[in-house]
């Protein structure tokens, strides 16, 4: 049997981020597998309703909940996130940190992307300065 290239395939207890519509960003779980264009998607503990999703607004994560039964209701799916604790996972991961920076950067007002911009030189400037002086050295 050859290696797979594909580390995240489309199966039940598949963590999935939401890529369009009104819960754009949040993580879902894919309950069940509907057929080759939509999935059964819940999401109980990120406020996503139970609802049909199809796969090209959907985003594989590395995450899966292990032995979730096909077509579990939201209590079950509620409690297989709690016990493998699959939010703080993806809370903490460089994927979704990334993205709330990116989100965070996008609601500064104008006064506040000024301020980023003066920081970032300043940061550049101590850099240069300390490569300078290390080069000297």
């Amino acid at each position: 049997m050859t290696e797979s290239n594909f580390k995240r395939f489309v199966e039940v207890g598949r963590v999935v981020l939401l890529k369009s519509g009104p819960h754009a960003g949040s993580i879902a779980v894919i309950t069940e597998i509907i057929d080759h264009n939509r999935a059964m998607i819940d999401g109980p503990t990120t406020n996503v309703p139970r609802q049909s999703y199809p796969y090209k607004h959907l985003t594989l994560t590395p995450f899966s909940l292990t032995k979730l039964p096909r077509a579990a209701g939201s209590g079950i799916v509620k409690k297989h996130l709690e016990k493998e604790n699959v939010v703080e996972k993806w809370n903490k991961s460089s994927w979704a940190q990334k993205r709330a920076a990116v989100e965070k950067r996008r609601s500064l007002n104008d006064f506040a992307t000024f301020n980023v911009m003066l920081a970032k030189k300043q940061r550049v400037d101590v850099v240069r300065k300390a490569l300078a002086k290390a080069k000297k050295a």
